[in-house]
């Protein structure tokens, strides 16, 4: 009994947990029209432009970050798009990182021709294949980038403390990176308070 349409769609979606790309779809030989054929009777979901759901998969935990990625990478996205900043903490499990937006991280020149979805935050950073670890089948930055870029971005000090703690006790990074990004860190702090005080001084 040959396949339908949606069938060969549901095999698709079936390596993402019920998610689909438009350039998945055109790849296997499905136009955006029976795309939207599809959209309007009910049987596919479209959660993000260039990203569908087949709505009998029952969404997961991660469901949000899936659908998060696929937009991104949709319609020549750029690759090295990666989960970062409190994102990573919470994808991780370290600290009590509990981020109300989903934050990613895009090359600097990467263009985005989509609307951003709500609820994300882009930051920018040319990341390079060090940078970015898999957790969950999902891209995420390594602990060592992540701590960097959220002291960058003026991050809580006692989540990051707190991240590499837990990272350490994980077995996520080992002794000798814990102790550098401690002292990372402190640096990091000492440089602040310099600051300050050079501006009191010039105040």
């Amino acid at each position: 009994m040959p396949c339908s349409r949606f069938d060969e769609l549901t095999a698709i979606a079936q390596e993402h947990d019920g998610l689909l790309t438009s350039k998945e779809a055109r790849d296997a030989g499905i136009t955006d029209s029976v795309l939207a054929r599809l959209t309007q009777r009910g049987r596919l979901e479209r959660v993000a432009r260039g990203v569908y759901r087949v709505p009998y998969f029952s969404p997961d935990r991660l469901s949000q970050y899936r659908e998060v990625i696929l937009w991104a990478k949709a319609n020549r996205g750029p690759e090295a798009a990666a989960f970062s900043h409190l994102t990573a903490l919470a994808l991780y499990g370290i600290s009590d990182a509990n981020p109300d937006s989903i934050h990613v991280t895009f090359p600097k020149q990467a263009r985005l021709r989509r609307q951003i979805p709500r609820g994300v935050v882009i930051h920018r950073q040319d990341l390079v294949p060090g940078d970015i670890a898999i957790e969950e089948d999902l891209p995420v930055t390594t602990v060592g980038r992540t701590v960097v870029d959220l002291l960058q971005s003026g991050g809580r000090i006692d989540l990051i403390r707190q991240a590499i703690k837990d990272a350490r006790r994980d077995g996520r990074i080992r002794d000798t990176e814990s102790r550098q990004l401690r002292r990372h860190v402190e640096a990091h702090l000492r440089s602040l308070r310099d600051n300050r005080q050079q501006e009191t001084e010039n105040g």
